[in-house]
């Protein structure tokens, strides 16, 4: 394997954790609402939520501060250092616009991260953690 091959499969490593990075944030949300529904006791483990929470929070913090994803700038480069070519934006918003041909101000994107850090904060209210 040489060195623009190796760089390509690393950053399609990378693209793969971002990918599970949103499924886990995305999924989690819909776990933690209907898991409570049906009485599973995994979705409210104090460890869960608090990396739910917190990988939200970043993600939001990032948007409000303008910051690209770090996993998303690591994957740019890996694809720069590969020889392979690159996209603009958010990892979101590429990949919104890729598979919904969806296209939005930065700000939409803003809003959707602020409300959906809101519904997550909102589910530790709704449906405490358990603590032990």
């Amino acid at each position: 394997m040489n060195g623009s091959s190796l760089y390509l499969l690393l950053a399609d490593a990378v693209l793969l954790v971002h990918v599970s990075v949103a499924l886990f944030v995305v999924g989690g949300l819909g776990c933690i609402i209907v898991g409570n529904r049906r009485a599973w006791q995994w979705v409210n483990s104090l460890w869960f939520r608090l990396v739910h929470l917190a990988a939200i929070g970043v993600i939001a913090l990032q948007a409000w501060l303008g910051a690209v994803c770090p996993l998303t700038s690591l994957e740019m480069w890996l694809r720069t250092r590969s020889g392979s070519s690159v996209y603009t934006g958010s990892f979101v918003s590429y990949w919104l616009q890729k598979t919904l041909y969806y296209d939005a101000p930065h700000w939409v994107f803003i809003l959707a991260y602020s409300l959906f850090t809101l519904a997550v904060a909102a589910t530790w209210w709704y449906y405490p953690p358990r603590t032990r």
